[in-house]
């Protein structure tokens, strides 16, 4: 059985901590493994970035669900991921990550004012700041003692 983390005293992996070339699976499973353990704090499982991984490969967040409640390690979920929903090829998941992580909400009109907010909390340059870094910050900075 693995381990969950205590998301209250610690944050998950980074979105940039690939596993198998997918981004945010990491986070994702380091989320739903402390959901299953009541340890999420105040992250969240199936948020829209984890819905955006479980978008690109055609699967649902319940079946991910049972396969972390399963107890199932890192390379395990990875195998699931492989197996179940659209097949994708290593490039397409590599391309897929690399544009996630290159996101800036700021160029978005409808998450612009929003992402100026957030980042203004974080004294960060909306402008210049991809989702991931603000997110990596956020984290920092929330458990900063």
């Amino acid at each position: 059985m693995t381990t969950a983390k205590d998301l209250s005293k610690e944050a998950p992996r980074s979105p940039r901590t690939r596993i198998g070339e997918y981004a945010l699976m990491a986070r994702m499973i380091d989320k739903g493994r402390a959901t299953i353990n009541g340890t999420v704090g105040e992250y969240h499982f199936a948020c829209p970035l984890d819905q955006a991984l479980f978008e690109f490969k055609g699967v649902a967040a319940d079946d991910v669900k049972g396969v972390l409640e399963s107890g199932a390690s890192d390379d395990e979920v990875l195998a699931w991921f492989d197996k179940h929903g659209a097949t994708k090829s290593p490039v397409e998941v590599k391309a897929w990550s690399d544009g996630v992580e290159s996101v800036r909400p700021y160029e978005n009109p409808d998450k612009r004012e929003w992402f100026t907010g957030e980042c203004a909390n974080l004294g960060l340059d909306p402008a210049k700041t991809t989702l991931i870094d603000y997110l990596e910050t956020d984290d920092r900075v929330s458990f900063k003692k």
